[in-house]
């Protein structure tokens, strides 16, 4: 369990609350019985929380989005007699208020709201519901009024508020959600301004290059809000960890949810980002006093430039300085000082006078995080094959299991399956006499199929003879397939696959998958076409390696005779050795095509790495200057979205342990392999017009002044710097893991930075031309360090 690490971490980064969203499917799989048993141990959570010293804002939703599947709705829900979600609609609010008064229970009795002396100081009823509400017409407005009512009445002692919802109906108080909520302004005077969400990165689609959110703009945005009297922000995600299982929606959703948050998918630190957040935060916290006991007081400095300053009678002082351009940087005066303000910045003066920080300059050190491959102990056999190790079972193809439904026409999937698998077999035939059309010579006869999504296998006679998916636009799939039949019988068999369910918009619990046809066969020079939708068809739910119980491994049903290798629906099973350490596990999925995987019977969720991303659209380097959208800064194009799944340690022995796959498109498993991440390299680069370390900063700024300084320190408390492998006072450029020496540099500056550092955990050097004398006189100069740790 990496709970108390992440709760841990996150309270060293300068947090002081953990919000959470609470998932109806997790906690109520099936309609009553409901589940709160190892990971889904919401009140273990919340407690720990409380042990750090931390708050807790209880999301409850209890439609969360969340790019889970169905937005966290349980799949049963759909099938309530009458039901229409998230509107006035009395099925609907039943079990919505229903589940709702039964988590705000569990927390009443553990003790856990505010007014009980617990953690939990705010709760959330509903979720950015007002991004869409205008399609439920009148009847948004009165569902909204309901839920606010339902929610207030169960009597928690706290707060609720409602995000994305400007007409929230007093005593919710409406939030924000978004990039930038520094313009937010709540629906009453009498209401904080607070942002729920600030995006830290985005989430990332099978298919598509990934997203991440420079950490100077992220500082800018958190810097802005409080200097328009922000009360309380916080990141979405500040840890977003692995879907596992099908928790994944969408569709197409990755199973990794990084979201370039600042706590990474394995829980380590993501530096500088980390480190950067926590230095605004403690800058903030300097302006505490100032920033409660008084309104802002705003003026102009020139054209995007604004100074916010917080001053009572008894003395207190605070004041924000902001450079909203994106191009040039400024001097400013202010309270007769001058300031360097860097475009899209904020410099943050606790005394209105002395900069503690400015968004713009990071003094936190940066790490390159690296996958080590390991190597895994297999009992090998005299061949000393790696396939030796593995054994397998092919999927039936078409109907195999004695559980099926017979219905004419086509059936849509989700109602059908209500996603108790991710698939779902259509089976027909068709005979085929002599001397028709379909057969005649010259004429190639052709499938076609229409489904409502996500991805299709169709087969002919056994054979597959097409693979098609959909992960953009509407996910629909209209495809015409070349097709040999025979004379006789011929059967067609079209497996059917969802990729996670949809979560958002209005009534995204009506989106479809499947094939819902038409589906028919004709001759490619224009003779006989045969519309097959309208026939009987045989329905089978899910996989017959699924009924088996594959995935744990236990069947007696794997064969351990000729390999294959390559080949489409084909589950594999294999014994492994847990690598040495404690450092956090993937899985390493190159080589394969897609499909689905389970350690010790465990789903570490869906693979695709046979899916890569569109060749444009990244760049080496992201402009963090400007309005940030979710493509503006891309990584991994023309490559697969995910190669690397998580797999806790939690999860693994020693020895002994399951490895299954179920591979749907064909790979080959002896290439799967087993990789650690851990720090390579860690850097930092500080010029001498940043401001010393916020950990520096003394009310009683009349003596000595402080001096930008570069700091370093290694991850783990074993280790050590053990080498430099490259310094450079003067005009280094580049960034960590590619500096270079600009033109001009200090000869002495690899002795002096070796020397102070070396054989050390933690090294601070003062970046000023007293320590590695002046190299270039009248040249800014800055200090760039690339170490490693041993």
């Amino acid at each position: 369990m990496m709970w108390a690490d992440l709760i841990q971490k996150s309270k060293d980064g300068g947090l002081d609350i953990i919000e959470t969203y609470i998932f109806w499917d997790l906690h109520e799989p099936v309609q009553g019985q409901y589940d709160f048993s190892g990971r889904k141990d919401l009140v273990k959570f919340v407690k720990l929380v409380g042990e750090a010293g931390l708050y807790v804002h209880l999301r409850i939703g209890p439609y969360v989005c969340a790019e889970w599947n169905y937005g966290g709705f349980p799949l049963w829900l759909h099938f309530v007699p009458g039901i229409k979600f998230r509107t006035d609609n009395k099925p609907f609010k039943e079990e919505m208020q229903r589940f709702t008064a039964y988590i705000v229970d569990l927390m009443k009795k553990n003790n856990l709201y505010g007014s009980q002396g617990g953690p939990i100081i705010l709760s959330q009823i509903e979720n950015e519901y007002g991004n869409i509400d205008s399609a439920y017409g009148s009847a948004a407005k009165s569902y909204i009024k309901w839920a606010a009512n339902m929610a207030v009445s169960l009597d928690t002692g706290v707060p609720w508020v409602m995000c994305q919802q400007a007409d929230a109906p007093d005593p919710i108080i409406n939030t924000c959600n978004g990039f930038y909520c520094d313009q937010f302004t709540p629906n009453s005077n009498q209401k904080p301004k607070l942002w729920t969400e600030n995006w830290s990165g985005w989430f990332s689609a099978f298919g598509s290059p990934i997203p991440y959110r420079p950490v100077e703009d992220l500082a800018f945005a958190v810097a802005r809000f409080y200097q328009r009297g922000g009360t309380m922000q916080n990141y979405y995600m500040y840890h977003g960890g692995t879907n596992f299982d099908h928790t994944s929606g969408g569709p197409f959703i990755t199973t990794t949810y990084d979201y370039d948050a600042p706590i990474d998918e394995y829980g380590i630190v993501r530096q500088p980002k980390w480190g950067h957040l926590k230095d605004v935060h403690k800058a903030i916290k300097l302006c505490e006093a100032a920033l409660v006991a008084t309104d802002p007081v705003y003026s102009s400095l020139g054209p995007n430039l604004e100074a916010t300053m917080y001053k009572t009678d008894s003395g207190l002082c605070a004041a924000f300085l902001a450079n909203v351009g994106t191009q040039s940087d400024a001097t400013v005066k202010f309270n007769g000082n001058s300031y360097q303000l860097p475009a899209w910045s904020v410099s943050i003066l606790p005394d209105c006078k002395n900069v503690v920080l400015n968004t713009a300059k990071i003094n936190s050190m940066a790490m390159l995080p690296k996958f080590i491959p390991q190597s895994v102990k297999y009992n090998l056999d005299s061949s000393g094959d790696i396939a030796s190790t593995w054994s397998w079972f092919r999927e039936p193809v078409g109907i195999s299991k004695t559980k099926t439904l017979v219905k004419p026409g086509l059936l849509e999937q989700i109602n059908t399956t209500a996603d108790k698998s991710d698939y779902l077999w259509y089976s027909s035939s068709i005979i085929i006499k002599y001397g028709e059309s379909l057969l005649q010579n010259g004429s190639q006869t052709v499938l076609h199929v229409e489904s409502l999504g996500h991805g299709l296998h169709a087969f002919i006679n056994g054979k597959l003879i097409a693979t098609r998916f959909a992960p953009t636009g509407n996910h629909k799939i209209s495809v015409d397939i070349p097709a040999t039949l025979n004379p006789g019988k011929n059967t067609v068999d079209l497996l059917s696959l969802t990729v996670g369910l949809a979560n958002y918009g209005a009534f995204y619990e009506l989106a479809g998958a499947g094939v819902t046809g038409p589906v028919s066969l004709r001759s490619s020079n224009g003779g006989l076409t045969l519309d097959l939708s309208s026939q009987p068809w045989t329905y089978q739910i899910g996989l017959k390696g699924e009924d088996l119980d594959l995935s744990s491994g236990s069947s007696s049903l794997w064969d351990s005779s000729s390999f294959p290798k390559n080949q489409p629906l084909t589950w594999y099973k294999t014994l492994f050795d847990a690598p040495d350490g404690n450092d956090p596990l993937a899985l390493d999925f190159t080589g394969m095509g897609k499909g689905e995987a389970w350690v010790n019977g465990q789903s570490i969720g869906r693979y695709w790495p046979a899916l890569s991303s569109p060749d444009s659209g990244c760049t080496d380097y992201c402009n963090y200057k400007g309005p940030y959208k979710s493509n503006k800064c891309l990584k991994k194009c023309g490559k697969p979205s995910q190669e690397l799944y998580h797999v806790p340690r939690s999860w693994v022995k020693p020895s002994g342990n399951v490895l299954v796959v179920f591979e749907e498109i064909g790979g080959d498993p002896t290439k799967i392999s087993f990789t650690t991440k851990q720090v390579g390299s860690i850097c930092s680069h500080v010029s001498e017009s940043h401001p010393p370390p916020v950990d520096m900063w003394n009310t009683d700024q009349t003596g000595k002044k402080s001096v930008p300084t570069l700091s370093l320190e290694c991850p783990s408390s074993n280790q050590v710097i053990s080498s430099i492998k490259f310094v450079s006072f003067g005009t280094p450029q580049g960034s960590c893991g590619s500096y270079a020496h600009g033109t001009c540099r200090s000869l002495q500056a690899q002795k002096i930075v070796q020397k102070a550092c070396v054989g050390a955990r933690s090294c601070n050097i003062g970046v000023s031309v007293a320590t590695f004398g002046d190299p270039c006189i009248g040249v800014k100069k800055s200090l760039a360090v690339e170490a490693i740790c041993g």
